[in-house]
């Protein structure tokens, strides 16, 4: 297949590009800047000029392709829920190029958007509405997509990770080298899900291969790890303490990660391994922390 991968420079698109060259598939890759696609073309991809404020290179991208990987997304936490509204109407924009074909879509979601209290989390599990979690928006667009005949799945991701990047974890460890300690709220047996950031490569292949419209898959390797045991994990690699918050001294430690660090949400991926034959096998999170590359 000829694979068309939005944030094709970025983590997850990265290895999502090698994942499928490496599996006989092409890739367009879109690339904002011409520094970017310098790495994106090494890899073998072709590279697709042009951002996501562009519907006409992005349904250029659609229509060139047997297939559309989505994984950009803007993390700018400062204006999370117009980023997730944005990513909405980009979806629309690749759904509508994509109406009337079987070619399959698959948008990156998240794990955190299923409201799941005291249990684990499941494919089966509608997510929250965007309005409770913007970042709801993208999966809401995808539904929306499948219900209309689109072939679009969405891919729900927790904490994806290898030495050099981990998800929220990158931003725990930001602050515990500003604030000189290793923080986390309470007990700190609140629980992330976690996948490395292979494996989540090789499930992304394996899901848009299957092209199940309406599917949701959860790259989840380690069901939930808990914030204390990452906090400590950070504070050996870092040589600070670890140290336990109130829960009303969190805001003013974590910032705008505060309700995050407080989040039990743990995952299942028990039905995707089953439909796709997924066997997650990267080393673990923890493992990844106490190897965490680290600048000078």
């Amino acid at each position: 297949m000829r694979v068309f991968v939005t944030g094709a420079t970025g983590f997850i698109g990265m290895a999502v590009t090698k994942e499928l060259i490496a599996a006989g598939h092409k890739v367009l890759g879109l690339a904002r800047s011409r520094e970017k696609a310098v790495p994106l073309a090494a890899l073998g991809a072709e590279v697709l000029h042009g951002t996501l404020e562009e519907p006409a290179i992005l349904k250029r991208g659609v229509t060139e392709s047997d297939g559309v990987i989505h994984t950009a997304f803007n993390h700018d936490f400062s204006r999370y829920a117009a980023n997730s509204e944005d990513d909405r109407r980009v979806i629309a924009t690749l759904g509508e190029a994509l109406a009337g074909s079987k070619r399959p879509l698959i948008v990156t979601s998240g794990t955190g958007i299923v409201n799941a209290p005291g249990r684990l989390a499941t494919e089966d599990d509608p997510p929250v509405p965007s309005s409770v979690i913007p970042r709801a928006a993208s999966e809401e667009a995808t539904t929306a997509l499948a219900a209309q005949g689109v072939n679009a799945s969405a891919m729900r991701l927790p904490q994806i990770h290898d030495t050099v990047r981990q998800g929220f974890v990158t931003y725990l460890v930001m602050v515990a080298r500003e604030k000189k300690m290793s923080a986390y709220v309470g007990d700190g047996r609140n629980r992330w899900p976690a996948c490395h950031v292979l494996d989540t490569a090789r499930l992304y292949r394996l899901a848009l291969e299957k092209a199940e419209r309406g599917a949701r898959y959860h790259a989840v390797g380690e069901e939930g790890i808990a914030l204390k045991d990452l906090a400590e994990a950070i504070a050996r690699r870092l040589n600070l303490p670890a140290v336990s918050l109130a829960p009303d001294k969190a805001a003013a430690h974590f910032g705008w990660i505060a309700n995050f660090a407080a989040a039990d949400a743990p995952a299942s991926s028990k039905k995707t391994q089953e439909r796709l034959g997924w066997r997650p096998t990267g080393v673990g999170m923890l493992a990844d922390i106490a190897n965490l590359q680290l600048d000078a």
